[in-house]
């Protein structure tokens, strides 16, 4: 079944591909779409394969190598050669399979809050949402979202907000077996001996308080990838471009800006 994805911005600006973590929605890019546009960027951002309007049954298998198969088919789809990659944990793991298996489709990186191996502290997070979700279903497992995604300052300071991303999240909640196979996927996933054999420029986004994936593995990768910029917030928990878009947003634009080449499309 086709993915849906949208395009925005002008025709013959350079692509960037905007790849969603576990959540796998298009509009977790919303912080930055404008600011990409503005910038003069062709936008390409999807809902990942059994998530939101990609509707699909999910096999036990599913794994990071499928995920980024679906990017190539979105790129083949938009006529795409190659495309500037921003993923959001998950989402950056797709970026890395992605720069490994096809790195002609891949101009640069942003990896946001991801890794390269498993981690003990991010495995015993996702033990727990999973217990929540196998103990009390779905809306426990949502109404817990937010303690992962965002400082507790930040959750209170936006209660509303965050209580209608509760609410939309269970309401367009994908199936218990399609999370656990996205799940089973991200905690499968380790390339770590071969970060050496990526070669595309990327940017490492972190925050140092991130509740679910330790900054040490942004460290990690910055340490194991050739051509790297590394960037740290002190705060933002793990959706840092959404709760400090602004600082996000300078640092993405000013990597793109420097790893653009003039005259030649991405």
């Amino acid at each position: 079944m086709p993915l849906h994805y949208e395009v925005h911005g002008p025709a013959d600006g350079e692509a960037v591909l905007l790849s969603s973590g576990l959540g796998g929605s298009a509009a977790f890019w919303q912080p930055q779409l404008g600011a990409l546009v503005e910038a003069g960027h062709r936008v390409i951002a999807y809902d990942q394969r059994g998530t939101g309007r990609s509707p699909a049954a999910l096999d036990a298998g599913y794994a990071i190598a499928d995920m980024a198969r679906d990017v190539v088919q979105i790129l083949d789809a938009t006529a795409t050669p190659r495309c500037h990659l921003v993923g959001h944990a998950l989402g950056g793991l797709v970026g890395l399979q992605l720069a490994l298996d096809e790195p002609a489709r891949v101009a640069s990186l942003v990896l946001v809050n991801a890794w390269s191996k498993p981690n003990a502290h991010s495995a015993r997070c996702f033990d727990a949402r999973l217990a929540l979700l196998d103990a009390c279903g779905p809306r426990a497992y949502v109404e817990a979202q937010p303690i992962f995604l965002y400082p507790a300052a930040w959750c209170a300071e936006h209660a509303q907000r965050v209580a209608d991303e509760v609410d939309h999240a269970f309401a367009h909640f994908p199936g218990e077996a399609n999370m656990r196979a996205r799940i089973g996927a991200l905690r499968a996933f380790d390339v770590d001996a071969r970060l050496g054999a990526i070669t595309a420029p990327t940017l490492v986004a972190a925050a140092m308080d991130d509740a679910l994936v330790p900054w040490t593995c942004s460290q990690r990768l910055a340490d194991g990838l050739k051509d790297v910029t590394l960037h740290f917030l002190p705060h933002g928990g793990h959706a840092h471009s959404v709760t400090e878009a602004a600082a996000f947003n300078r640092s993405l634009l000013d990597f793109l800006a420097r790893v653009s080449a003039p005259g030649v499309p991405a």
